[in-house]
């Protein structure tokens, strides 16, 4: 399965995975899995640590390429999906991580409740 981690999901599994629910722990773990963070939630990420909103002591894309994971940069055609999808939700960083999902055929691992009423598989983290 390809998992696109929602940025609250990248966090929790870096700084206090005992947040994740034990399916979604395991999913991460499970070797069969691809999981891909998207440039989307480093850049979400680095804003709030720049506001003061987060604190991270460590070089988030470092850790990521560590662990394996791939990142997900943006294309046009995640960029252009954005203007099909209903207002569901108003987050900007949200709303991306739902197209790139759409168009990349991604399980959005999230613990954002609305994001699964969109068209697209949501994991419950």
């Amino acid at each position: 399965m390809r998992l696109l981690l929602d940025t609250n999901v990248v966090l929790w599994m870096l700084d206090d995975p005992a947040r994740l629910s034990r399916t979604a722990r395991e999913a991460l773990e499970d070797p069969a899995n691809t999981l891909l963070v998207s440039a989307v939630s480093i850049l979400e990420a680095a804003i709030k640590v720049s506001t003061g909103k987060l604190v991270i002591d460590y070089d988030l894309p470092e850790v990521l390429a560590e662990l394996g994971c791939e990142l997900l940069d943006v294309t046009r055609h995640h960029a252009w999906r954005l203007r099909t999808l209903p207002r569901i939700h108003g987050d900007p960083f949200d709303r991306l991580l739902i197209a790139q999902a759409i168009e990349e055929k991604l399980v959005l691992m999230t613990s954002d409740r609305l994001l699964a009423d969109y068209q697209v598989p949501v994991m419950r983290a």
